[in-house]
């Protein structure tokens, strides 16, 4: 007997046999359990892109915070003890790096914003932020409906939007409450007492619970929300962040 004979499938023995006819038995694996290595390879020599913004009052610290935060130079600010007052943004400005570790390229934008709140009249001051994220997001939908589109879209989106609170000691001001009730709605927003350092433990930790308070009173929903809880270890991850609720940066 031929070694190379099978027996007929059982899928086949209703019906009869032709030349056209494929087998439902299959010869060999066809690597199946390769896909999430495949992925991992793609998504490793493609790299990652993070586009992160800043919002706050100037002089907060912020390009300190995300200095520390990627342990690397991505946000110039002026040297301490010149004397020099620092710069305040007249405009949007983003800056992009490329930042590597351990074979990991991710590509991060940081988007600084106007000196938020230092106005004397500061009504509608939030207008030029979220016109800059809704208008990412276009850009990107306009791009991604496209019949004929580019193997790689650049991500322009606003990921995350990490908002300063002046370390006042006391509670959200009706400035910090209008906006990020504007800004929850179309951006993950991640609070931070700026400047953490001048608060002694007990006045921080007392700080902070009363934004937790003011946040849920006045419904804003911050990072991460309740949506992101569908996975079991998400969801235990989420619960720790939500009990640290506002982080804390230094000067």
């Amino acid at each position: 007997m031929d070694p190379l004979r099978r027996s007929p499938s059982p899928c086949l023995s209703s019906r009869p046999s032709s030349p056209s006819t494929p087998p439902c038995e299959m010869l060999g694996p066809v690597g199946i359990e390769a896909v999430l290595d495949q992925l991992k390879i793609k998504a490793m020599k493609m790299g990652f892109e993070f586009n992160i913004m800043v919002v706050g009052q100037s002089g907060l610290g912020k390009s300190t915070m995300v200095n520390t935060l990627f342990k690397s130079k991505v946000w110039k600010s002026n040297p301490p003890g010149l004397g020099v007052p620092p710069p305040q943004t007249l405009q949007l400005h983003s800056v992009t790096h490329v930042i590597e570790e351990k074979g990991v390229k991710l590509k991060l934008t940081v988007t600084d914003t106007p000196g938020f709140g230092d106005q004397i009249n500061n009504d509608n001051c939030w207008d030029p932020i979220l016109g800059y994220i809704n208008e990412q997001y276009e850009r990107y939908l306009q791009e991604e409906i496209l019949i004929t589109r580019q193997r790689h879209i650049p991500d322009t989106r606003v990921h995350c939007c990490v908002y300063f609170v002046p370390p006042t000691g006391h509670c959200l001001r009706p400035l910090d409450i209008e906006f990020l009730q504007r800004l929850c709605r179309t951006v993950n927003v991640v609070p931070v007492i700026a400047r953490a350092d001048s608060l002694t433990m007990e006045e921080r930790e007392a700080f902070r619970r009363r934004i937790q308070q003011n946040l849920r009173t006045h419904c804003i929903d911050v990072y991460p929300q309740m949506c992101f809880d569908e996975d079991i270890n998400d969801r235990i991850l989420n619960s720790k962040l939500r009990v640290r609720g506002c982080g804390a940066g230094g000067g």
